[in-house]
């Protein structure tokens, strides 16, 4: 039997997607010597809540998600990784 989600299951799925890719396309600024351990790190911060169904947790995912993110950009910008 499919399994079918509501508009915003779809929504807030993409929304994480998104995150993922933007995290990826960050990492790849990292020193080389450490990219493959923090692609790692973020793929495990994903797969940990990958069963959470509770919207609210899920949000609020996205936005620290979307932090750390902003940290981590910010930190390789400072260490001059374009």
């Amino acid at each position: 039997m499919a399994h079918y989600m509501d508009l915003q299951a779809f929504i807030l799925r993409a929304r994480v997607l998104k995150l993922y890719r933007q995290a990826l396309r960050t990492a790849r600024r990292a020193p080389a010597h450490s990219r493959a351990e923090l692609r790692q790190a973020m793929r495990n911060e994903i797969e940990k809540n990958k069963h959470c169904n509770d919207k609210q947790k899920i949000r609020f995912f996205i936005s620290e998600g979307l932090q750390r993110l902003k940290g981590l950009d910010e930190m390789l910008d400072m260490t001059g990784r374009k």
